[in-house]
């Protein structure tokens, strides 16, 4: 634990000077609260007794003193309010800049067994719970004890026995409070359940709304809706009944300590033990001692949340990525594309279910092969092993004689272009979506780019063009026209390898044809890797490997293969008006 806070106050380092400040001002303010009381103490035991003119002075200038107080307390709760918040603020946001630079650090490997939901609460909520601690926890502890501790202080030296009667109270109200802040917490924590429940389920149906529709179950589906609406309102009733009586109780043990020590005030006024300006001040400070007890409360609840949302927050940091550049990786000053796999082997969690074992395969700069069979064969898997999106577990993959893990990864993949089938494009301008192949390339470059890939007809059709907004993920355009975005960044990129994923499979017949001619064009000249369901699109490749789950079981052209009668002519004869 001491090596976790440590690494938690370290994120104070860089704002010590507001971190200080915030405090100063915390502690000012709070001091501000103890001296006003003592004030009127002296004015009602002391200044009433003065000559009227020198009263009359005397009431004024503390009336200018306590004045100038409230102001000075105005300033400190504003300081501590706003540049506290900054504060906070500023460290939050070095967290989500650490955190979110590592998951762009990480592999696949890792993300493939992780909910991008969970991943985003450790950007989000956790930071949010981290901050208000760093934040708030110091200065509440802080002005907490020195009002608990400060009031005890005075009141002893005012009155011992009525001091002792007003905070034997306090222990009842710590122990109440943390009681029903317990009850309430776990309350509102199924609350966050409930409501994630509901979004989960209004997220469902809103996203399979065509489905619904056809099916005409709206009323299936506001019946499933109304369950978790009514299990989130069941839900809330419970928190807002502990919310009730946490309330209620505290607001009721503050005004019974207020009538415990007025009564034994008066009773102690009849004995005259205790004079009437004492008890004036010891009305006075009974709020500066209870609303600390809440405010300690309140703190152990941010230090839980805060804390263990830091553990979380640390339990990413402290996963390092399984693929990172070696201590003498090499840069390549230029590519030609000959890739080799040399005895490659590879598994994702069970060494017994290889996916490719003992693979052998040289490919020459400038290639055209073509990979088919079977899903689950290694397809995939055998092209993500090039840019090192994993790792293999022996053997070696070779870039132009050298071993790729002892290349630069960024390097590596700057050198390999990678069209898929699922196109992922981000929320903004076609023009942006191009650029991102080249982030430092001319809108003169994006445009030829697109034009090699033949999306410049399509983008210019809109009435904004290249500046047309395509919206998440390219909802606004076909999947042929995202797929020739996806080919135009690749373009735009000019890699030497080019990896072609079932870029074709999921369009119609029209659209495939105008994709291919833009594959072709893109495959020019480079070694090109293409993973095919539809054998049609690739019957002018060079070579064409059937991989099965033994690995590669044939390979030649497309007319050597049809020859061969083998897994390939099987596969060719049962597609649909196939001929060889």
């Amino acid at each position: 634990m001491k090596e976790k806070l440590k690494k938690l106050f370290a994120y104070y380092k860089p704002y010590m000077g507001l971190f200080y400040s915030d405090m100063f001002f915390a502690v000012l303010g709070a001091a501000v609260t103890l001296v006003i009381p003592l004030l009127v103490r002296y004015i009602t035991n002391e200044v009433i007794y003065f000559d009227a003119d020198e009263a009359k002075h005397a009431i004024f200038v503390l009336g200018a003193v306590m004045i100038g107080l409230v102001l000075l307390e105005v300033f400190c709760n504003f300081y501590i309010a706003y540049f506290g918040h900054i504060m906070g603020a500023k460290m939050e946001a070095n967290m989500r800049s650490d955190i979110f630079g590592h998951y762009q650090k990480l592999t696949f490997a890792f993300y493939d067994n992780q909910k991008v939901g969970h991943l985003l609460s450790r950007i989000t909520s956790d930071l949010f719970d981290i901050s208000e601690l760093l934040h708030h926890g110091p200065e509440d502890l802080v002005i907490s004890i020195i009002k608990i501790v400060g009031s005890f202080i005075i009141l002893l030296t005012v009155n011992v026995k009525l001091a002792l009667i007003a905070f034997a109270f306090i222990p009842v109200m710590a122990v109440y409070a943390f009681y029903y802040n317990g009850k309430m917490k776990k309350a509102f924590k199924r609350n966050r359940e409930k409501i994630a429940d509901i979004n989960s389920q209004i997220e469902d149906s809103l996203s399979g709304i065509r489905v619904v529709k056809s099916f005409a179950n709206e009323n299936v589906e506001m019946k499933k809706f109304k369950v978790g609406n009514d299990n989130f309102v069941a839900a809330k009733k419970t928190s807002y009944k502990y919310m009730g009586i946490y309330n209620s109780g505290l607001g009721a043990m503050s005004t019974l300590i207020t009538v415990i020590v007025l009564l034994s005030g008066v009773g102690m006024m009849l004995t005259e033990s205790i004079a009437v300006t004492d008890l004036i001040t010891f009305l006075l400070y009974i709020n500066n001692f209870t609303e600390p007890v809440k405010k300690l409360v309140t703190f152990t609840e941010q230090f839980q949340n805060g804390y263990s949302g830091f553990e979380r927050f640390l339990e990413v940091l402290s996963i390092a990525p399984d693929i990172a550049d070696e201590p003498d990786a090499v840069s390549l000053d230029e590519v030609k594309g000959e890739i080799e796999f040399k005895g490659v082997s590879f598994y994702y969690e069970n060494e017994a279910d290889r996916v490719l074992d003992n693979l052998n395969l040289k490919v020459a700069a400038g290639d055209y092969i073509a990979l088919v069979g079977p899903s689950g064969v290694g397809k995939t898997t055998l092209c993500s092993l090039i840019p090192r999106f994993y790792e293999v577990k022996e053997g070696g993959i070779y870039l132009d004689g050298t071993d790729i893990r002892h290349i630069k990864l960024e390097e590596l993949r700057n050198h390999i272009g990678i069209v898929q089938q699922d196109v992922y494009l981000f929320a903004g301008s076609i023009m942006d979506n191009i650029r991102y192949g080249r982030p430092d390339a001319t809108d003169e470059e994006v445009v030829r780019a697109a034009k090699n890939a033949n999306a410049h007809e399509f983008i210019i059709s809109f009435p904004e063009g290249y500046d047309t907004d395509i919206g998440q993920r390219g909802v606004k355009l076909s999947g042929g026209q995202k797929q020739r975005l996806s080919i135009a960044r690749v373009f735009l990129k000019n890699p030497e390898v080019l990896i072609f994923d079932e870029a074709t499979s999921a369009l119609d017949n029209e659209s495939e044809k105008v994709v291919q001619q833009s594959m072709e064009n893109l495959a020019e000249n480079r070694t090109t890797f293409v993973i095919a369901h539809r054998l049609s699109t690739i019957r002018n490749a060079q070579r064409i490997l059937v991989m099965t789950e033994t690995g590669i079981a044939e390979e030649g052209t497309h007319e050597e293969l049809i020859e061969k009668k083998g897994i390939y002519a099987g596969l060719y004869q049962m597609m649909p008006g196939a001929s060889a």
